[in-house]
């Protein structure tokens, strides 16, 4: 059998993938949309001898039967059981161990994430330094939002009219 340190590697592996995707997982368990992934990303499958296929009847296999989910000790045996279809040239424990050492220590990849660009139409309408009117109001020099200041219209309690150019000079005028 394979090396304690790699078993270990192999067991994180397990947990990484189970908890992928599912913010509410604990990583004991591990659903078949992610046993799928962690065949693809670990190049278990390859298309030929192991395919997604397999990988599901596999799954279906070391499951209980009303379960939908396997722990790690179903994992290991859903691993013994693809891994002479996988390398068929190789005894029952070497190839036990080779899938072991293609699984061990891997993480899910992030395959297709969408990056975020501003080109075109886009930059120019989010360009803040364009912005007039009340739009203006709501963003400093740098362009970043001043926040609620920025959106509330905050009422001047001073007692005098609302733009009213002279607030302030009425005691200078009495005075004289």
């Amino acid at each position: 059998m394979a090396g304690s340190t790699e078993m270990a590697s192999l067991e994180e592996s397990f947990r990484k993938f189970a908890i992928y995707g599912d913010t509410k997982a604990t990583g004991q368990e591990m659903n078949g949309k992610n046993w799928a992934k962690l065949c693809k990303d670990c190049k278990v499958t390859d298309g030929k001898s192991v395919t997604s296929t397999d990988v599901d009847i596999v799954f279906s296999k070391v499951k209980g039967k009303t379960a939908r989910v396997i722990n790690y000790e179903e994992f290991k045996k859903a691993l013994e059981e693809l891994a002479p279809k996988r390398f068929k040239d190789k005894s029952k424990e070497e190839a036990y161990e080779a899938i072991c050492h293609l699984v061990a220590g891997k993480e899910p990849i992030n395959v297709g994430v969408t990056k975020a660009k501003t080109v075109g139409a886009v930059e120019r309408l989010t360009d803040t330094s364009k912005y007039t009117g009340s739009h203006k109001e709501r963003f400093d020099e740098s362009g970043k939002g001043k926040g609620k200041s920025g959106r509330e219209n905050i009422v001047d309690t001073s007692g005098y009219v609302s733009a009213y150019k002279n607030a302030g000079t009425y005691d200078a005028k009495v005075k004289k």
